[in-house]
């Protein structure tokens, strides 16, 4: 029996870098197995002077000067020894926002929404001013709801519900909660108006501002436009959503709001920019405000995050090299283009260079103790010196080491029993793959990165099970119009579901230049027929 592997060759694609979380300072104050024991973490505060984190074990611990009481210890006094909140021992947080009071809002596994903190404009939700000492359940007007994603503004909240509804409470001086007037808003309450029948994805929040992100990528901003920030072409202040309609004919993926600015990225990996720009932080090259969203960095490769956060004026995107670029204040300097760092991640940008260094979302954790193992085995890959067998491929032998390939891959496992030949071998000749090829694949299983290219990706859908999940991983950052139905095909031939999904959806969105490809017009008639049955029930032939 001779060995089968996946096609692989092209761009490198890294897998997730590790976040040093002691490049905040006050997880200085921790010791090396509480710093080991952290899985998320989020810093916060007018001046990063709180944090919050979730252990291993689902245990909530915060630190820190404890300002209106947004530690949820129950009292006002500050701590530089963590305490644990008890009454969320146990729930595993899925999202995590505070405000600038502050005031904290998380939300569980379960769907349950969790406050504390400052409530001088009833941003908690509770239906009072008085302050949350602790964290309390959000239940008014949300029952039988189950929330997936929180968002604050300065003193305003946000909350979406598994049904793709959005409800609002809190501060309302310029219709940031979207009710159709200025009136403080209480207890939690459904925006609606022109997100009424749709389903929202994403929500976030810039001080005064709100936007949401809806199943089909169109973008909604409403509350305070005096810096543009809403992308309406205007500074006129909304006070119900009202749809950003220079973003017509986009897909948007993800939306980041910093103080008074916005950021935008597409499924096809494009970035925009619009509102304050005092400090540069749209990236523009100058500091004027832009009423409606603006294209940048068109000159770099894709875009795959970006990020902002609305106690600060700066901005970061990353991209699929895994490059991280920052621009804005930083450090107080003002950066009007984007300047490419050594950062790998964008988290590493808000820690070294934002005022504060707040972290612009809930951050989760991997940990120094786990690259140990992992650098000794890329360092000992394709090593004649330690190695106990021979791959040749055209002529060239590949070093490596069959324990390490039973312990990565179920199919080297199968190879190295008893009843197959190559159990016995010290070289294996392969025939089939290119060096490079074979090479690439092999480096995967000691290293965790992929040489990969566009152009043979689909072959990778059929991979063993962990390199599959990262190559639809990848495949996903890597979809563009061009390729978007050859895609579709390859992941429908190898029942990839979640992929298949993926990319019928992308299709959809980009119906009209998705029809005019090659990939489009050479795929098999039967699928062709499938493909435009399916969008049609979607309504994607309606005027």
């Amino acid at each position: 029996m001779t060995s089968q592997v996946p096609n692989v060759h092209g761009f490198i694609v890294k897998s997730p870098a590790m976040v040093d979380v002691s490049k905040w300072p006050l997880f200085t104050l921790l010791g090396v197995h509480e710093i080991a024991s952290i899985r998320q973490a989020c810093v916060f505060g007018t001046s990063a002077n709180e944090a919050i984190y979730i252990t291993h074990d689902d245990e909530v611990y915060v630190i820190g000067l404890n300002c209106s009481n947004c530690l949820g210890t129950g009292d006002s006094q500050s701590t530089i020894v963590p305490k644990k909140l008890d009454c969320l021992s146990g729930k595993k947080v899925v999202s995590l926002s505070y405000g600038s009071g502050p005031h904290v809002l998380l939300a569980t596994e379960d769907g349950e929404l969790y406050s504390w903190g400052h409530n001088g404009y009833s941003q908690l939700g509770n239906g009072s001013t008085n302050q949350g000492v602790s964290p309390v359940l959000v239940s008014t007007n949300l029952q039988n709801k189950r929330i997936t994603e929180v968002a604050c503004g300065s003193h305003h909240s946000m909350a979406l519900t598994t049904e793709g509804e959005v409800y609002a409470w809190g501060y309302n001086n310029c219709g940031q909660v979207g009710s159709g007037s200025t009136a403080n808003q209480s207890t939690p309450r459904k925006v609606s108006n022109c997100l009424l029948d749709k389903a929202v994805v994403h929500i976030t929040c810039g001080q005064t501002s709100s936007m949401a992100v809806v199943h089909n990528g169109e973008v909604y901003g409403w509350g305070y436009n005096g810096n543009g920030q809403l992308g309406l072409g205007n500074n006129g202040n909304q006070l119900t959503p009202c749809r950003v309609a220079a973003l017509h004919g986009l897909c948007v993926l993800q939306i980041a709001s910093g103080y008074a600015h916005s950021l935008a990225l597409t499924d096809e990996g494009l970035l925009y920019a619009w509102g304050a720009n005092t400090y540069g932080q749209l990236g523009t090259g100058n500091k004027i405000n832009q009423l409606s969203p603006i294209h940048i960095m068109a000159e770099k490769e894709r875009i795959v995050e970006i990020a902002a956060c609305h106690s600060t004026h700066t901005s970061a995107a990353k991209t699929q090299n895994s490059q991280v670029y920052m621009w804005g204040q930083c450090r107080g300097q003002v950066i009007i283009l984007p300047h490419l760092t050594h950062f790998t991640c964008t988290d590493d940008v808000f820690a070294c260079f934002a005022t504060p260094s707040v972290m612009w979302r809930l951050l989760s954790m991997e940990h120094d103790d786990f690259l140990t193992v992992a650098e000794s085995l890329k360092k000992e890959f394709d090593s004649p010196e330690t190695s106990d067998l021979k791959f040749r491929v055209d002529g060239k032998c590949i070093y490596v080491h069959k324990a390490v390939l039973k312990i990565r891959c179920e199919h080297f496992r199968s190879m190295f029993q008893s009843h197959w030949n190559e159990d016995m071998k010290d070289v294996i000749e392969i025939d089939q793959f290119s060096y490079p090829v074979y090479r690439s694949f092999l480096e995967y299983l000691y290293t965790d990165n992929v040489d990969l290219a566009c152009t043979s990706s689909p072959t990778l859908i059929n991979a063993p099970n962990r390199l599959k999940r990262l190559c639809q991983h990848i495949i996903k950052r890597g979809i563009t119009v061009e390729n978007a139905f050859f895609l579709l095909a390859a992941a429908v031939r190898y029942d990839a579901e979640d992929l298949e999904e993926f990319c019928f959806k992308f299709c959809v969105n980009h119906l009209t230049e998705v029809t005019k490809t090659a990939a489009f017009w050479q795929i098999d008639g039967n699928m062709l027929k499938e493909f435009i049955c399916r969008a049609g029930r979607c309504g994607a032939f309606k005027n």
